[in-house]
């Protein structure tokens, strides 16, 4: 059996957490059904919200400190704000999203995590 990947270097790569080779992703963000590589199901994988989460934390203090220092220093309109920011915005969110999504499944399978179950 191949030896498990690290966590990060798959979430960098999309690589599938166990060998490392096969693709993670079917579309954007849409997972494949299993590795191409090893065949690992993973249906084990539920990220849920946890990356958008992140992403969202993330980016907006990322760009709620620029914003932030650039209305102190150069006080330009709202609509330069509106024209630079947004479009930032966007880009750090989606470019953080797939790479966080990747991380979270990558550190389910490392972690052996699975639903909580209640003892009877």
């Amino acid at each position: 059996m191949p030896q498990t990947a690290f966590p990060i270097k798959a979430a960098l790569t999309s690589k599938c957490p166990r060998c490392g080779q096969g693709k993670l992703f079917d579309g954007f963000l849409t997972l494949a059904p299993r590795c191409d590589s090893c065949g690992l199901d993973y249906s084990f994988a539920d990220s849920g919200d946890g990356p958008a989460v992140f992403v969202t934390l993330l980016a907006g203090f990322v760009v709620l400190g620029i914003a932030l220092w650039v209305e102190l220093t150069y006080e330009p309109p709202f609509w330069l704000h509106l024209v630079i920011f947004f479009p930032l915005t966007i880009i750090i969110c989606l470019g953080m999203l797939r790479p966080l999504k990747s991380f979270m499944v990558a550190a389910q399978f490392h972690h052996k995590a699975e639903e909580g179950r209640l003892k009877d």
